[in-house]
């Protein structure tokens, strides 16, 4: 009982003595479409001082839906996409009115934190869909204070429009996007530490690097995004890294990857323009993680107490595997995206492997908060702190899916060919002694990717027999994954975390190593449903989607194995 006080009463920063509320204190910044593989954190000094250097980083964080409102709307409801059902950027199936739709505006982040005591704060851009037709009706709930980006004016980088509070919404020509979220975000931290006797939660979420997106006059364009004038100089010689997979010679295996062509020079050119048009862009993100970071330092004891969190709601991808610029496909660009948090009981300048995704991030505040779990949280607390890597309980999986069609941003090199359908389902799986990635696309095509081996994802796996993965046949590891993805698909709660009990009640698999056992293999390769789709929906369908729950492992079928 004295360990645990003496561990509360570090973790808590020694705030009590303070006078302050001797709860944690939240700034979670959030980007929009920021790569990690392209190596944009590289050119952040900010990033990497104030938070790989004063934190940690979550290597292997993934997203669970690779496109910015269902994705913003599992993180802040901790909630899987086929559970919140909002799975697309616009009507029918996503954007501010279907998340009203759903209920989640009683029943997401900052309405929690209110109720266990927080003043809550938002800055930028909330979801998709919330503009100057919807943000009032209602008004997103939940804040003591707000000033959003709404449509049309989201994504116009110096003719933004923002809706302050309750107040009727303004144009802003001539003010730059990124400099407008740093002020608003600087003055509601202003306001949260002068309100000494409550701890705080702060959103802040800039639109960079996302494209430049205007919708009026329709169709909408998607152009590169728009850097601070005062940035626009820098990275002139800076190309888009050129990975293995960057317009490779072969062409993918499954789905469209199958037909897209190499780029050729000139478009070769425009990407790397667009790519340092990103990185410019975050330079104002930098400065506005300065400016927070400065304010912070001038009330040192508000700053111990506070935890400050750097992620973005999506990857993106430029050459890589033939694609313009764009999102929303299952590779490791558009996934596995930034993940940094610092504050009380972090490790400083640590790195860290065990996967995580945005469905895990509301649990995890609800943990540094002392605030109890909800059974509904489809995630569960990332192991930030030493505590909870000593627990050794993080499961090793994350769940990504997609439903509807592939966007092009830019000039669209391959013509409205290219908005094909990219409903897809993939697992990945990081443990001690494997990193794959299994995904099953809705024309039933399958890919299997060694990510030790292949990180760049160019050697498809499946049905290749004659290879193996950490000794074991591919066919058998395929027949694994297949198990754990469909009882990934329709999962709630604990099943999205610990899926391996559902599959095997009496407790002995924990793992896909454990499920590799002999004894299994009648059981996943011959007894097992598959998943499959009936059709490529463009939201989710379930009538469409195959078989929804898998076979169960019952004890009295360890003859199958005997039997073989």
């Amino acid at each position: 009982m004295i360990k645990s006080q003496v561990l509360l009463f570090l973790s808590l920063g020694l705030t009590a003595v303070t006078g302050r509320s001797a709860k944690p204190n939240f700034i979670f910044i959030i980007t929009d479409d920021q790569d990690l593989h392209l190596n944009s954190i590289d050119y952040q000094p900010s990033v990497q001082k104030h938070f790989a250097q004063e934190g940690t980083w979550f290597k292997k964080h993934f997203c669970t839906v690779a496109l910015c409102c269902p994705s913003r709307v599992s993180l802040l409801t901790g909630k899987a996409a086929h559970n919140t059902n909002v799975t697309d950027v616009s009507a029918p199936y996503g954007g501010y009115p279907r998340f009203i739709e759903e209920g989640f505006n009683d029943h997401y982040l900052p309405v929690w934190l209110q109720e266990a005591g927080y003043n809550t704060y938002y800055t930028g851009k909330l979801m998709n869909g919330h503009s100057i037709t919807t943000y009032d009706a209602p008004r997103a709930r939940g804040w003591n204070g707000s000033d959003f980006l709404i449509d049309p004016g989201t994504y116009v980088f110096y003719n933004s429009t923002m809706t302050r509070n309750h107040d009727p919404y303004k144009n802003l020509p001539g003010e730059y996007s990124t400099d407008l979220v740093a002020n608003a975000a600087v003055g509601f931290l202003e306001e949260a530490i002068a309100a000494s006797d409550r701890p705080f939660f702060i959103g802040v979420a800039p639109i960079a690097p996302h494209s430049e997106t205007v919708t009026n006059p329709r169709p909408a364009k998607f152009n590169p995004p728009v850097p601070a004038k005062r940035h626009e100089h820098l990275f002139q010689n800076v190309t888009i890294p050129r990975t293995p997979n960057f317009n490779p010679d072969k062409p993918g295996t499954a789905s469209y990857f199958k037909t897209l062509r190499q780029l050729n020079q000139s478009e070769i050119d425009y990407n790397d323009d667009w790519y340092r048009k990103r990185l410019q862009s975050l330079q104002s993100v930098d400065e506005l993680i300065g400016s927070i970071v400065a304010r912070l330092e001038a009330n040192p004891e508000v700053l111990e107490n506070t935890y400050l969190i750097y992620t973005t709601d999506n990857g993106f991808h430029i050459s890589q595997h033939r694609l313009p610029p764009g999102k929303s496909c299952g590779i490791e660009e558009d996934v596995n995206i930034p993940f940094f948090i610092r504050g009380p009981g972090i490790a400083k300048g640590a790195v860290q492997t065990v996967p995580s995704s945005h469905t895990d991030i509301v649990p995890t505040l609800f943990h540094l908060a002392g605030i109890p779990l909800r059974e509904d949280f489809d995630g569960e607390p990332i192991p930030v702190t030493e505590e909870l890597l000593a627990r050794n309980e993080k499961s090793e999986h994350v769940n990504i899916e997609f439903w509807g069609n592939y966007l092009v941003e830019g000039n669209t090199f391959f013509g409205q060919s290219s908005l094909l359908n990219n409903t897809y389902k993939t697992v990945r799986v990081v443990g001690e002694e494997y990193d794959l990635a299994y995904t099953v696309w809705c024309t039933n095509e399958h890919e299997l990717y060694d990510m030790t081996n292949d990180p760049y994802q160019l050697e498809n796996l499946y049905n290749t027999n004659s290879t193996a993965i950490n000794g074991w046949p591919i066919d058998k590891i395929t027949s694994r994954l297949n198990a754990l993805l469909l009882t990934l698909k329709r999962c709630k709660g604990r099943v999205c975390t610990r899926p391996w009990e559902k599959l095997h009640p009496g407790g002995d698999v924990k793992s896909l190593g454990d499920a590799m056992e002999g004894r299994y293999d009648v059981f996943y390769l011959e007894k097992q449903h598959q998943v499959t789709f009936e059709e490529c929906a463009l939201g989710q369908v379930l009538s469409s989607e195959g078989a929804l729950e898998p076979v169960i492992w019952q004890e009295e079928w360890d003859a199958w194995s005997l039997a073989t």
